[in-house]
């Protein structure tokens, strides 16, 4: 079979992630020199470009990729028809299986409630993934739209590749951007000592987030994101650049932008200790139907498990009571 990577990946993390495989049959595959590309056999360290093509020949008597074993939870559909699905993706929840969660994943949700699914192959624009099309951190809530069939897919695919899908996201970052609206265009990669983290580095891939101040408090200011890319942890990646962390983020929590005075800090400390996560959420998704071309435009409001935070740092008790913060803040008043 024929895989094709979608990100710039070493060999053996690229077949184990793609394949459902472990790292120790995605090994013994290159090992056996079953793992080709244009007919010669790869290595283990080989570095992966994207678009790369590689072929895997599983022996007679070796057992198939792993399938998705159901699993259950509860979750939140905001839009569904026979060909795609947009749900309200909880924080905590990985998107598709992978070395340490195989079973536990939204793919697994999904297989359990019995919801249709792309096949997710590469032909397809998947990327050996099924059903998903775009992806969230594990630790980002909100908007995820799933495929249910490989036509819905493909054109899905298409339309995030020409940026004719519209993501949009709320987050409460530390300091104040010293303007508004403000492009951040920096390339990213992943870190070349820390490999579950991305970086800014100057051979990386080009990357684009659009920023603007929708309210701005005490030691905090609440943003509207528009992504231009969609690069792996991209939004908190470039907000820890320009000095704007997102608040609750304890992976990219370097950065800051002016000196705090010590009454700002303690209220800082206050803001950390309600933040119980990173305060990023995806809360709108647009885009053209990719079957009936119907213009879709979905919301997702804040969700309650960091509305404390948002209080807080708002200074503004009214917001624990509040059923829509964002559009009480005027969050949804202008997503262009």
């Amino acid at each position: 079979m024929c895989v094709t990577a979608d990100r710039t990946e070493r060999l053996d993390r690229f077949l184990a992630d793609q394949l459902a495989l472990s790292r120790t049959q995605a090994g013994r595959l290159i090992a056996d020199k079953l793992v080709t590309a244009l007919g010669r056999p790869l290595r283990a360290s080989a570095v992966l470009e994207r678009g790369a093509e590689v072929t895997v020949t599983f022996p007679p008597d070796a057992p198939p990729p792993r399938t998705y074993a159901p699993a259950h939870a509860e979750l939140r559909f905001v839009y569904e028809d026979e060909h795609l699905a947009v749900l309200d993706k909880p924080a905590g929840l990985v998107v598709h299986p992978g070395p340490g969660h195989w079973d536990d994943t939204l793919v697994n949700v999904l297989v359990g409630r019995g919801t249709a699914l792309s096949s997710g192959s590469a032909e397809e624009g998947g990327g050996g993934r099924p059903g998903i099309v775009h992806r969230l951190d594990r630790g980002t809530s909100g908007l995820l739209v799933v495929a249910k069939s490989d036509l819905a897919h493909r054109r899905l695919a298409g339309a995030i590749e020409r940026r004719d899908v519209t993501r949009v996201y709320a987050a409460l970052v530390w300091g104040h951007l010293r303007k508004s609206p403000v492009e951040i265009e920096a390339p990213i990669a992943r870190h070349p000592k820390e490999r579950k983290r991305m970086t800014v580095a100057p051979r990386g891939r080009h990357a684009l987030t659009h920023v603007a101040v929708v309210a701005r408090f005490g030691v905090a200011d609440l943003v509207r994101v528009r992504l231009g890319t969609g690069r792996t942890h991209q939004i908190r990646v470039h907000l820890a650049h320009v000095g704007h962390p997102v608040v609750g983020d304890r992976e990219y929590a370097f950065g800051g932008s002016r000196r705090i005075t010590p009454s700002e800090r303690r209220a800082a400390e206050r803001l950390e200790e309600l933040a119980p996560r990173q305060l990023l959420h995806a809360a709108i998704l647009a885009f053209a139907h990719p079957v009936t071309g119907e213009p879709l435009r979905l919301v997702s409001e804040w969700p309650t498990d960091i509305v404390p935070a948002l209080a807080e740092a708002a200074g503004d008790a009214r917001l624990l009571a509040e059923r829509n913060p964002l559009q009480y803040l005027g969050f949804f008043a202008s997503d262009e």
